[in-house]
């Protein structure tokens, strides 16, 4: 190498480091400026491969640092890589997990260590795209530009210094607005099984509300499902002002997490510039499995019906990020949708959601088969902020509301088969009596927008006619 020549001009692309091209330089370059065999390499090796999990020797390397595989034999002539994260070690090995589909990996493949920060665009340019779990474009567009290095996995929060949740949120469904009543910065979660919903509720909140960002996380889900959802229950006023991640079920699970985290950093970004947030997550379920996945391929017991501990340990710290911020005015206000396997809820997923959320909307099967949208369980949905949020009126006609269909839900079966007489119980009398206008106060469509006031005035008069 020439005396004063800069060591950082043998980096190969994407990679940089203080003195990794001096290392580079010595290994490299001959006498008559040849490429060769690197003679010292201070990174890793693939030593092992087992299921998911890509063990390295001599990788030095943290948790959560971004890696790039070379499948070539000559590192710098090589035109296939791979790129994977750290997600453990043990002894001298480190534990990686690929961030795409691993093909042509070999003994002996090089790794090396590109750093820690992930570098995604922010800003308004974001809105109206649709972007993968590393920031790239997925609809066709032109590259983002102006990236910035973002921590996925967010700051810390002092509880006592975030601004309290005071303001209701409109979200344009009249079930919602009215009897589960939603606040700026507060999280919800949407439970329900496969096929009874959740994508459309979903799409009517992007439509309706009157949040000024709407993020998207489309995580674990079928590929079809993230077209249909961008193409068709996106309309345009709602694509201009929504930025939707996808990380289909066909990604890796690394790329699944990031998906989630890198939601999250979007709608955080917005947050903290004084903007009114709508995060919009589907799955939680999805985002604990792919944890679930990676734990057990670095070999992380099993705990509850096969998830580890650390899923358990990651959901909060994602759901924690949502909120209100210490702005005086920004607000992320967060709807995470879980996925109850088999109508089981108290599935591990589903029982540790409701605890760290504040408050849930069921969505039941026996419901969306009498034909009823959205499938709301009013009488097994809540919204703990709710009491904080509306008046004392609407307060006692909420639960004058739900009191009305518990009795008539409880005695169903007996109207079913004529085991009733009316006359017997007055409060049945009456619940029967009213039942097809409750039904029809919790009916509406996809194209039907109900505002928070108009809600609230039809339930007024659904509770002043006699009720």
């Amino acid at each position: 190498m020439s005396p004063g020549m800069d060591p950082s001009v043998f980096d190969p692309p994407g990679i940089s480091g203080a003195g990794v091209g001096l290392n580079w330089a010595r290994g490299l370059m001959g006498l008559s400026g040849r490429v060769l065999r690197p003679a010292f390499e201070p990174e890793g090796r693939i030593v092992r491969v087992v299921g998911l999990a890509l063990e390295a020797s001599g990788l030095k390397a943290a948790i959560g640092d971004q890696c790039r595989i070379f499948l070539d034999a000559e590192p710098l002539a090589a035109t296939r890589w791979v790129d994977a994260e750290v997600v453990g070690f043990a002894g001298q090995n480190t534990y990686l997990m690929p961030l795409e589909a691993v093909r042509g990996l070999a003994p002996g493949c090089w790794v090396k260590n590109l750093g820690a920060a992930v570098r995604v665009p922010l800003g308004d340019a974001l809105l109206g795209r649709v972007l993968d779990a590393r920031g790239q474009p997925l609809d066709g567009g032109a590259p983002l530009s102006g990236e910035v290095p973002v921590d996925l996995q967010g700051r810390g929060n002092n509880p006592l210094r975030r601004r309290p949740i005071r303001e209701p949120l409109d979200v344009g469904i009249r079930a919602i607005n009215a009897l589960l009543t939603v606040g700026q910065g507060q999280r919800m979660g949407i439970f329900a099984g496969s096929g009874v919903g959740k994508s459309v509720l979903l799409g009517m909140m992007t439509r309706y509300t009157t949040a000024e960002v709407i993020v998207v996380g489309l995580i674990g889900e079928r590929g079809r499902e993230v077209r249909e959802f961008v193409a068709e229950i996106l309309d345009e006023s709602a694509r201009a002002r929504a930025v939707v991640i996808a990380a289909p079920a066909d990604a890796s699970p690394l790329m699944r997490l990031h998906g989630a985290n890198l939601a999250t950093a979007i709608a955080e970004y917005f947050r903290d510039r004084g903007q009114q947030v709508l995060l919009l997550m589907d799955s939680l379920t999805r985002y604990a499995q792919a944890q679930r996945e990676i734990g057990l391929a670095i070999g992380e017991p099993p705990a509850t019906k096969g998830y580890p501990p650390s899923v358990f340990a990651r959901l909060p710290a994602l759901v924690e990020r949502a909120g209100n911020g210490e702005s005086a005015r920004g607000s992320m206000t967060a709807f995470y949708t879980v996925l109850v396997e088999g109508d089981d809820q108290n599935d591990p997923i589903a029982d540790a959601a409701r605890a760290i959320l504040d408050g849930h909307i069921v969505l039941s099967r026996a419901i969306a088969e009498r034909g009823r949208y959205p499938a709301i369980d009013i009488e097994a949905s809540i919204s703990r902020l709710a009491p904080a949020l509306v008046s004392p009126a609407q307060l006692d006609m909420i639960h004058r509301f739900k009191q009305l269909m518990s009795t008539y839900n409880q005695s169903r079966d007996l109207l079913a088969v004529g085991a009733y007489r009316r006359g017997q119980d007055q409060r049945l009398d009456r619940a029967i009596e009213v039942q097809p206008d409750l039904e029809a106060f919790l009916q509406q469509s996809l194209h039907e927008q109900a505002s928070l006031d108009e809600s609230v005035d039809a339930l007024e008069a659904l509770m002043h006619q006699g009720v």
